[in-house]
Parts: structure tokens; sequence; C-alpha cells
């Protein structure tokens, strides 16, 4: 059965759409339509009925909230379609000229149908783990407003030394506990979403059992990891959290240093050393080899991004072998 790749452009308000066949040779005239629930149906039903002999692969690029709609459509109709991360394509294209909504929706169908073989097909999280996203990403922004309002309430008692801003300083302590209280509800709630789901539960109480690993940090891995099943082993996580080390080698002249690489998720790099340096402090067996590797003269990161991808390692081996983490050395 032949295929047809549907490279999608989102934006808040349009898709524009074309489709490419195998040979990349476009195939109907680009198409722009409204991000709407009527619109979306209509054009991927019409599709279908007029190629009801080939597979339609859609693909399009990771634009956060403003393709869920188009996800939830296609998941509907068991259509076929794969997320690609905005910078995989770019990189894949090469140098190019010129740009525009009708232009970029056909560089990812041409990606899509140079790439076939190595296309995964998305599926959405359940309900429960988009709303946690949902609630993981206004947690985050209370934090960064509270950190904002600390900065100045420290600013402000530099002030006070010279004269009385007493109540500047006293509305800014109100803000702050009230940002405060908003983050714990925000965390009671993302707790009552996942014991709500026995399988999200079994995996959040099981992870913890890690050292380094708290609450915060393991709703993450569920949520990054789709519950453990995006990913197939910890190698792959680790490389999307920027901790796997890679090799900069070529031939007998090139010999640079094996690091990590610049395309990482951030937020779970942040977190996972966090968790890294708590697990150096209170597990034996890891407080063991961060002595032991900073006495053969190892940089603190160094050794503390080792430790971050062993507490990868060690949630993954608790996941998939049904089995509680037993610590050997105490």
């Amino acid at each position: 059965m032949k295929t047809f790749f549907v490279g999608i452009d989102v934006s808040k308000s349009w898709l524009d759409l074309v489709v490419c066949d195998e040979d990349q040779n476009q195939v109907e005239q680009p198409m722009n339509i409204t991000n709407d629930l009527k619109e979306i149906k209509e054009f991927c039903e019409g599709l279908s009925s007029r190629f009801p002999d080939v597979k339609l692969w859609f693909c399009l690029e990771h634009t956060g909230n403003y393709g869920l709609l188009l996800s939830q459509v296609l998941e509907e109709l068991k259509l076929t379609y794969s997320i690609v991360p905005p910078l995989e394509i770019k990189q894949s294209i090469g140098m190019t000229r010129g740009k525009n909504d009708q232009v970029d929706a056909r560089r990812i169908a041409e990606y899509a149908s140079r790439h076939a073989k190595k296309l995964v097909p998305t599926s959405l999280p359940n309900e429960k783990l988009l709303k946690i996203k949902s609630h993981l990403t206004y947690r985050d922004q209370l934090i960064k407003v509270r950190q904002q309002f600390k900065n100045s309430r420290k600013s402000h008692l530099v002030s006070n030394k010279s004269y009385d801003i007493k109540a500047i300083i006293s509305d800014l302590d109100a803000k702050i506990e009230g940002l405060n209280q908003d983050i714990k509800a925000i965390d009671t709630t993302i707790e009552e979403f996942i014991k709500s789901c026995s399988k999200l539960n079994k995996n959040y109480k099981k992870i913890q059992a890690v050292k380094g690993v708290g609450p915060v940090i393991a709703v993450y891995m569920i949520l990054y990891t789709n519950n453990f099943t995006s990913f197939n082993n910890p190698r792959k996580f680790n490389c999307f959290a920027g901790l796997a080390p890679f090799q900069y080698s070529s031939g007998s002249s090139v010999r640079g240093k094996t690091k990590t690489s610049q395309l990482r998720n951030r937020i779970m790099k942040k977190l996972l050393f966090n968790g890294a340096n708590t697990a150096a402090m209170h597990d034996p067996e890891l407080k063991a080899y961060y002595r032991r590797k900073m006495a053969e003269g190892k940089h603190h990161l160094s050794v503390t991004n080792a430790i971050a991808c062993k507490l990868v390692y060690r949630m993954f081996a608790v996941v998939k072998r049904e089995e509680p983490f037993v610590n050997l050395v105490r």
C-alpha cells in the first residue's frame, strides 16, 4: 500500500497542509484551514475519502497546546501521525531561503517522506497526564513569580535601612505566602490525579523508593516518559534529559572531551541534578561513589551527572522489573 505524507504547519488560528507521496511529489494543492474541531474533522475525513487505498501519515512539529486539537481528531479517526521536534526538521533540511507557512508545511511533508522508516507514530497521553502537565506548567509559572517577589523583597530590605518602606515588605511577604499556599494546593491536586489512576500511582510510589527521587521528580518522570511507556530504555531518556555523555573524536587528530549534548530538557536535567546531590549525601552506595570519583580528580558536575544517570537507571529498573527498589549497601 502506498503512503501519502501530510505535512502540517500549526499555528494558533490556522493549519497549513501539504500532501506529498513517497517520492516527495506534491499530490494536492496546499490547503489552509482554521484550527477548530469542525474544519479539522472535515479535512481529515475528506482526505481519507479521496485516497481510500492509500495510507495517510500526518506529520507536524511540536507546538505545545496549538496542536492538541488536531492530535485528538487524528486519534479519534484512527489516523497515523507523528509529532516531531522543530529543531530535528530544521537540521534535516540544511540551508534554506525564504519562509512562509505553506513552505514550512511542504518541508514537513518532505521530511516525513524522506525519514519514513524512522518516523515513530505518536499517541496522546491519557487525560489525567494532560491535566498533570497543565498543572505542572502553572506550578512552574507560580514558582518563577514567587522568586521574583523574593528577589524584590531582598532589594527592598536593603532600601529599608535608609528609609521606612515596611509597608512594601509586608505586602511582598503576603504575596509570597499566598503563592506558597497556591503551589501547595497545586501539589495536592496533582497528587490526587495520580492517586485516582492505579497505574500512575503504582509507578509514582515505586520510583520514590529510590533515594534522591522526591514527589516532584517522580511526577515529571511519569509525565515525560508517559508513565514509562515512551522510552524503552534509560539510555534514551538520559539523551532526552541531556545526561548521556557522547564521545567527540575523529581520526587521530581530533580528540575532544566526552561531554553531554546541549540539546536537552532543561527542567528534567535540573531536577535530576538536584536529586543526584541529595542521593550523594543520603544513599550509602552513591555517597561512596561520589567520594571515590572526587578523590580520582573528577569534576563535581561530572560526578553529579553520572549519579543522575544512575538514578534514571534505577527508576527504570524498578518499574520494568515490577519489584520495589532495595538498597543493598547500608
